[in-house]
């Protein structure tokens, strides 16, 4: 289960798009601040090749959820500045960490700036997307998350996490459905299942 707390990786994808050109970091961190209540399906690639599936609901600033499909059937909260790991299959108590020691904390912050200093450590244009890639100055130790963003719309596309024992996890998204607002059962329950169309 340690490899999902690093796993914490996801993919808005929509249909594919042509980017003209590297998209400037300002742009980006607005796109990401207008991110606020979304939802959809995702499948995860781990660091060995295997697959899970599951979906995920987003509320910024600071929550998110994954629910894993079977055999999986984890889930995993962050909410209140923290991770919680639950596995069905373990009679522990659920894992838990810091929300500020993983890289999704850059995502979840209350205000994105991907301008302020020792953030960004990569920032290129591959032909057809811009790839930035971004870690806590405060806390570079906790890993990098990699981002991948197409133009016209901006859209963020895949998002990679590379954790410092050198293993990376990708999350790839079904489309991204926003909404006005989330059960916040979903951030507090984690025997609540919830429901996207797939």
């Amino acid at each position: 289960m340690k490899q999902i707390a690093f796993a914490l990786a996801l993919t808005l994808a929509a249909p594919a798009a042509w980017a003209a050109e590297k998209l400037p970091l300002s742009q980006i961190s607005n796109y990401l601040n207008g991110l606020k209540t979304v939802q959809t399906t995702f499948t995860q690639v781990n660091d060995d090749g295997s697959l899970s599936t599951g979906q995920l609901w987003m509320q910024r600033p600071g929550k998110m959820r994954f629910e894993y499909d079977p055999p999986n059937s984890a889930v995993v909260l962050a909410r209140s500045g923290s991770v919680q790991i639950f596995d069905p299959k373990s009679n522990q108590p659920p894992e838990q960490y810091p929300l500020k020691r993983t890289p999704l904390s850059i995502v979840l912050a209350r205000n994105v700036n991907l301008d302020q200093a020792n953030m960004v450590v990569g920032h290129s244009f591959d032909g057809t997307a811009t790839v930035v890639t971004a870690q806590d100055p405060k806390n570079p130790e906790a890993g990098r998350i990699e981002l991948m963003f197409t133009d016209n719309p901006v859209e963020l596309r895949k998002w990679v996490i590379h954790d410092n024992a050198g293993s990376q996890t990708t999350v790839l998204l079904g489309a991204l459905t926003e909404s006005n607002g989330l059960d916040q059962g979903l951030f507090s329950n984690k025997e609540r299942r919830g429901s996207v169309n797939r």
